[in-house]
């Protein structure tokens, strides 16, 4: 079973989500515990027309000694940015919470996991760097010490509200940045800016990346706050060969089907890198699990359920204030978050059965991941052979490349989604069906 789809980056732009105290801009408090009174907050992206959404309360016992006083956190670092720390005081249960997102200390090396990916991956440094993600108080430790190299700033777009200030400050001229001259401006890694601005205490949550913004349009008041906050960094983008930024490779939701997405990166002849064996242009997908929970067959989407719904529990503390847990995990490994999540709607025998079909999905769609792997990998090697031949036109080499890099793309976009088919797996089927039928094309095109 994969480990990987267990960690808590599913969740990786939640990180604020919602927070749990939707305290008044005077920042008065109810109780000793220094957590703001609940009031319902409006949820929206800005400058969009997002649908208003109550926002995860904060409760605290109906007797309370009286009020205390807690002053509004003020940025002090130069970039204006207001840091987990400095929202401790304010919200001491939820920072707690996040900090505990510390004890996702483990990494998992997947190219030894995943044998087939140093051949899939050839001629990127994913096929022998691909290691899984840790909690995320860990992601700019995590990115200074992967052996990807990084030569410009861009890839620092989700893992610090540090360069989201930078880019929402400067522009698309960020993106252009060395890696190395922006790493040592910052160091805070994700964090409550990622998902509220500088507004935790309102629990407002607020789209701060632009690109999510520009791909949704008019569309992005029909999707939830909920998911929109996650849909930041968990989703499939590509670098703009020009600008170098973070783009989004579709313009509203009917076009983030995977048949869509390919289309977009064909049509502009897109690609990640280049197969040094078989001079395939691939396409390296890269986390789509927004793209898959809101695709056709989306169970969840259907149902209503959110990012927040399945990944943050309710927690009620030793005072008695209950708040939504900043601690991001898999529902599959926290039984406190079925008992206070999923028995919203199971309960008793139903919630195990449900539990245990879950598994069955994933064991389902991840037996069939390893085996078109395997195909894909046959395919690679075939393809080279072919092309050290000498045997074939460049014409008939293209024609097979054209196959294997689409059908490569479709396996991708279920690898690396990390639900193993539990976000929607009818869409993780439909793109494992389509691997394995054009894998299988490009095999008898071999002479």
């Amino acid at each position: 079973m994969r480990i990987k789809r267990v960690l808590c980056w599913m969740a990786v732009s939640a990180l604020c989500l919602g927070a749990c105290s939707n305290a008044a801009d005077t920042g008065t408090t109810d109780g000793a515990a220094g957590t703001p009174a609940a009031t319902t907050a409006e949820t929206a992206a800005p400058e969009t027309t997002a649908p208003e959404t109550t926002a995860p309360e904060t409760t605290v016992p109906a007797e309370t000694p009286g009020s205390v006083t807690v002053t509004l956190p003020v940025a002090s670092r130069e970039n204006g940015v207001i840091t987990a720390e400095e929202w401790s005081e304010m919200f001491p249960e939820i920072y707690a919470s996040y900090m505990a997102n510390a004890d996702n200390s483990e990494s998992i090396d997947h190219v030894k996991e995943y044998p087939q990916i140093a051949i899939l991956y050839e001629g990127m440094a994913f096929n022998q760097y691909y290691n899984s993600a840790r909690g995320h108080v860990y992601t700019l430790e995590d990115i200074q010490a992967t052996g990807r190299p990084h030569p410009l700033a861009n890839c620092l777009t989700c893992k610090t509200p540090d360069y989201t200030a930078l880019v929402n400050a400067t522009g698309v001229e960020a993106y252009k940045l060395e890696f190395d001259e922006v790493m040592a401006q910052i160091d805070e890694p994700v964090s409550c800016y990622n998902c509220h601005g500088n507004e935790a205490n309102t629990g407002k949550l607020v789209v701060t990346h632009q690109y999510l913004t520009d791909a949704m349009g008019s569309e992005i008041g029909n999707v939830d706050p909920d998911v929109l906050s996650c849909a930041q960094c968990h989703n499939e983008y590509y670098f703009d060969p020009e600008t170098k930024a973070t783009t989004l490779p579709y313009n509203g939701i009917d076009a983030m089907h995977p048949d869509a997405i390919l289309a977009y990166y064909n049509e502009m002849g897109f690609a990640d890198y280049t197969n040094p064996r078989t001079g395939t242009k691939m396409i390296k997908v890269q986390h789509p699990e927004f793209e898959t929970y809101m695709g056709q067959d989306s169970f969840l989407k259907t149902t209503g359920e959110t990012c927040a719904d399945c990944h943050m529990g309710k927690v009620e503390s030793e005072t008695g204030v209950t708040y939504s847990s900043h601690e991001w995990t898999s529902p599959l490994q926290n039984e406190a978050l079925i008992e206070n999540s999923c028995k919203t709607c199971h309960d008793g025998v139903q919630l195990k059965e449900t539990v245990e079909f879950v598994r069955e999905i994933q064991e389902q769609v991840e037996g069939r991941t390893i085996k078109i792997a395997d195909d894909l990998v046959a395919l690679t090697e075939a393809l080279a052979a072919a092309v050290e031949s000498g045997d074939y036109t460049e014409e008939e080499l293209d024609a097979i490349r054209a196959v294997n890099r689409d059908a490569q793309f479709y396996w991708d976009f279920v690898f690396v989604e990390n639900s193993e088919g539990a976000h929607n797996s009818k869409l993780s089927n439909y793109c494992l069906d389509q691997a394995e039928t054009l894998c299988a094309e490009a095999m008898g095109m071999f002479k």
